[in-house]
């Protein structure tokens, strides 16, 4: 018998670059070359059966099949689809019953796995394997997909009017360079030893270890990040609060933002322009932002026009994807474990095209409950816009409130 070990090194050579019809033909090339034995030879080099090689002899005398091919036309077994033309249609039936027209079907309520899929079609007399199951779905377009945060109430009809609006405003008063800032706040965020959602790259086997749950008591410390965001310089700023998300925390930490940077990068500026979600402590029925912004206003000495996203439209806030999202995945996979932790990753958030981000520690108290009266709205001087004036509006600096 030919040498096994040296036509083991022979195949090992030249196995990985061939496909099934190519190492069936040079198996079968090599037991011809080696005659009598060469057959069994052969297949304990390379693996292939005995039969499998002694029917690639006959091929060897065929002419060569088309570019491509490796078996003739009409060989193997038939599709399931061949055999069951319907197949497909059952398959689309059992994932998505409401849109085949049958609410009704036994799968309506219940996790659509290839195996459940599978057992399904088999109850019904088609022989099929999860693995086929989660091909034939490939095929059709499906594939694993978790929900989306995409429905946001009942549109206005008004809305794209103001968007339009706000983009008119926020376009003229970058070409006058007045500032213009975005703001909103961040979802509050548990300190302490708790999952951040999120990857990080770390050795195999050693996941960062955080607490099980993470619905904690009241005594556990928050963070309520507000962000401003500088359309014209494509700046952030964040103030961390420690107390409470209210109209007076959101109006300060714009008081912040101006203080710390916009007075200096704006020092001719003659208005400040702000576009803000419809709801929250910005929200444009809060009477605690309006009163706040007039004494801002009364303080920096310039109108405050602002403009309220309408409600159900919060994302398309700039804030939200200029800069939330990149604090977001900067932080992804940290623990946030102390106020530190936050402020610095926030400052260390950065983009391809230049993003740069300051963050400030609030430790001052934010009482919930604060009412503003009838009397203390007087002094607002507020002039609302022609076109909605309860989202679009300008805040005058006037009498000390």
């Amino acid at each position: 018998m030919a040498d096994l070990a040296e036509l083991r090194e022979k195949v090992g050579l030249i196995w990985p670059h061939l496909d099934e019809r190519a190492r069936r033909l040079f198996a079968a090339n090599e037991a011809r070359q080696l005659g009598h034995g060469g057959v069994t030879a052969v297949s304990l080099a390379c693996g292939l059966s005995r039969t499998t090689i002694t029917k690639a002899l006959h091929e060897l005398d065929q002419p060569p099949l088309a570019p491509g091919r490796i078996r003739q036309p009409g060989a193997g077994r038939p599709t399931l689809v061949t055999l069951n033309p319907s197949l497909l249609s059952q398959l689309e039936g059992l994932v998505d019953p409401l849109s085949r027209g049958d609410p009704e079907a036994p799968l309506r309520w219940t996790v659509k796995s290839t195996r459940t899929l599978a057992a399904e079609l088999m109850a019904t007399g088609q022989p099929i394997s999860h693995e086929k199951v989660a091909q034939l779905l490939r095929q059709m377009d499906f594939s694993l997909q978790g929900n989306r945060k995409l429905e946001e109430g009942a549109d206005h009809p008004d809305r794209d009017a103001q968007f339009r609006h706000i983009s008119g405003a926020v376009r003229r008063a970058l070409a006058k360079g007045a500032p213009v800032i975005s703001v909103d706040t961040k979802k509050k965020e548990l300190i302490g030893n708790y999952v951040n959602r999120g990857q990080q790259w770390r050795n195999v086997g050693s996941p960062r270890r955080v607490q099980t749950y993470d619905f904690p008591d009241a005594s556990v410390p928050r963070a309520y990040p507000y962000g401003i965001y500088d359309l014209g310089r494509n700046t952030g700023f964040v103030n961390i609060g420690t107390d409470h998300d209210t109209s007076a925390f959101a109006v300060a930490s714009i008081r912040g933002w101006w203080r710390f940077e916009g007075r200096r990068l704006y020092r001719g500026a003659r208005e400040l322009l702000v576009t803000a979600d419809g709801g929250g402590s910005n929200g444009y029925r809060r009477r605690q932002w309006k009163f706040e912004l007039q004494r801002m206003a009364n303080d920096i000495g310039l109108p405050i026009r602002v403009f309220h996203f309408p409600p159900g439209t919060s994302k398309w806030n700039k804030v939200e994807h200029r800069l939330f999202s990149f604090i977001s995945s900067n932080w992804r996979g940290e623990p946030l474990a102390d106020y530190e932790t936050i402020v610095r990753l926030i400052a260390a958030t950065t983009t391809a095209k230049g993003l740069k981000v300051t963050c400030r520690l609030d430790h001052r108290r934010y009482p919930l409950g604060r009412q503003v009266t009838d009397e203390e709205m007087a002094i607002v001087h507020l002039v609302p816009d022609r076109f909605h004036g309860e989202w679009n509006y300008t805040i005058r600096p006037g009498r000390d409130c």
